[in-house]
């Protein structure tokens, strides 16, 4: 019986949203799962900052007390450090190094760092996202809502339906719209459609947090949390995916 492996593997890491004072112990046990497991490819769907201190949704509020921009950046390389740690570690015994390719889609919490330099001209120069530390870590970077094809699967923070450029409001309409296998974030819950005839599939992909989140409500906080694996990703669009829960990672991986 052969072992052999079919097509390649992707790791997909949903909505981190690193941010001070948040618990980051689940990204490392992610880094050792990516160690154990070795895909060709990880990407991170956008949003793996939070950027709290630079929302417009907490101006004026109680919520934005003490909140520093400065915090934010440091904490976010910090999260990146404890996710891409295990990596380092590995390579640093390793006789056959594990280089593999990374993604980051930017989402629209990393585009904060745009907004708020676009309604504050005088901030030019003064900060960037290069703050964040991506392109040095090792992550090829794309800009929020480019869409990214990588091995026939197309992927971006998330996709637009209609005139507003809202998000798409499921799986299905995902599917429907773009044509072809996709991956996005943002949205919390897991969403799965299957095309019957092309096998092409489309997915919202949870997210990657152990925290709750205010704006969520009492009863928004039920998501997924996880990270998905690709299998037998072939160049065509076609793939197996595998959802792995952070509470399995955390028995197994911490």
């Amino acid at each position: 019986m052969s072992n052999s492996k079919i097509g390649k593997s992707i790791c997909v890491i949903p909505d981190v949203q690193a941010k001070p004072g948040v618990n980051i112990d689940h990204l490392e046990h992610i880094g050792n799962y990516i160690v154990n497991k070795r895909p060709e490819i990880v990407v991170c769907l956008g949003d793996f900052a939070d950027l709290p201190s630079l929302s417009s949704y907490d101006i004026g509020k109680a919520e934005a007390e003490g909140k520093r921009y400065a915090e934010d950046v440091k904490f976010t390389k910090l999260a990146m450090a404890t996710l891409l740690g295990p990596i380092k570690e590995y390579n640093r015994k390793a006789k056959v190094k594990y280089k593999p390719r990374k993604v980051m889609l930017y989402g629209n919490h990393e585009e904060r760092i745009l907004t708020t330099i676009e309604n504050n001209p005088r901030l030019i120069g003064t900060m960037s996202l290069d703050d964040l530390g991506y392109k040095e870590a090792g992550w090829e970077t794309y800009p929020f809502l480019e869409v990214v094809k990588i091995e026939g699967i197309e992927m971006s923070h998330y996709f637009t339906s209609g005139v507003l450029g809202r998000p798409v409001s499921s799986a299905a309409v995902l599917l429907r719209t773009r044509q072809c296998s996709a991956i996005m974030g943002h949205i919390q819950h897991t969403d799965l459609a299957f095309h019957q005839k092309t096998g092409n599939i489309a997915m919202f992909a949870g997210t990657a947090y152990t925290h709750s989140e205010r704006y969520l409500g009492l009863q928004g906080n039920c998501q997924r949390r996880q990270i998905v694996m690709l299998h037998e990703v072939d160049g065509t669009g076609y793939f197996d995916p595998m959802m792995v829960s952070l509470r399995f990672l955390a028995r197994n991986y911490s």
